[in-house]
């Protein structure tokens, strides 16, 4: 199969996709790129509402009124998509060794210069997977030191105190935030899931979503941080329809151009 990335609109505005019936295109899609039957492909869309559950999320993140939950089997815990949320779904076959974390870096590269066309700057965070917008430096602010994130182990549990990759810090992630700014912004959620060498779910670009939805859960499990939009971000709509091409363009240089990533112990699916 031929390193051709092909890219799949499935849906936006009113043909939104319901997320079963997208999750079972990602399936059926999996199953052909395990079988070396089709291309890498990269599905974009808009859901309807849902929340979706990882297998990290505790209970007390659910919706305390009862509002139904799907459970899928990407990394992460819990999170909302709906209209106003850019969606993108790779599957993509990964090169051998796997590095997860790689391929996760890679997804947040792309989402980091997308924002940056927009005119947001955004960045990673230490032991956090995602696209964020850091809150605002506290002047004479003390930092906590019980809350600076320990990296430590090879186990990609990211959001969590303990058990982080390593590799999951450097220049390229600012300091997690110990009280020294205001509450950082995630812009992007990603959760992905590794089956057989090949990627499944993503990442979901807040444009100009309700966000009064992320008020009835504990978004990615995250109690110490916000949700933004590259609305609220800007001060103007930023339609799904208008990022939709700028976010294709910046995936298909990433990923085409990525190559073979560095060797790397195999780690568990990157968390939401």
């Amino acid at each position: 199969m031929s390193s051709e990335l092909r890219f799949v609109h499935l849906g936006i505005g009113e043909r939104a996709v319901p997320y079963e019936e997208a999750l079972a295109e990602q399936l059926r899609l999996h199953a052909l790129r395990v079988a070396d039957e089709i291309p890498d492909t990269v599905l974009l869309l808009e859901h309807l509402p849902v929340y979706t559950a990882g297998r990290r999320t505790r209970p007390e993140d659910r919706p305390l009124d009862g509002t139904p939950v799907v459970e899928v089997t990407r990394g992460g815990e819990i999170t909302w998509h709906g209209p106003g949320q850019l969606i993108g779904y790779p599957i993509v076959k990964l090169a051998e060794p796997l590095d997860v974390v790689a391929y996760v870096r890679r997804l947040e590269e792309a989402l980091i210069r997308a924002c940056a066309d927009f005119g947001v700057g955004t960045t990673r965070i230490e032991g956090r997977s995602g696209v964020w917008v850091l809150g605002q430096e506290l002047p004479g602010a003390v930092v906590d030191e019980d809350k600076v994130v320990n990296i430590g182990a090879l186990t990609l549990r990211m959001g969590a105190k303990l058990g982080l990759d390593p590799r999951l810090a450097g220049p390229e992630y600012a300091p997690s935030n110990a009280g020294q700014r205001g509450d950082d912004r995630k812009l992007t959620a990603i959760g992905v899931r590794v089956a057989r060498g090949v990627t499944m779910h993503g990442f979901a670009l807040n444009c100009d979503p309700d966000m009064t939805w992320f008020d009835r859960i504990i978004p990615c499990g995250i109690r110490d941080a916000g949700v933004g939009s590259l609305s609220t971000e800007l001060g103007r709509d930023v339609p799904v329809a208008e990022a939709l091409p700028v976010v294709e363009r910046h995936l298909r240089e990433v990923l085409q151009s990525s190559g073979t990533a560095a060797a790397a112990p195999r780690v568990e699916p990157a968390a939401v």
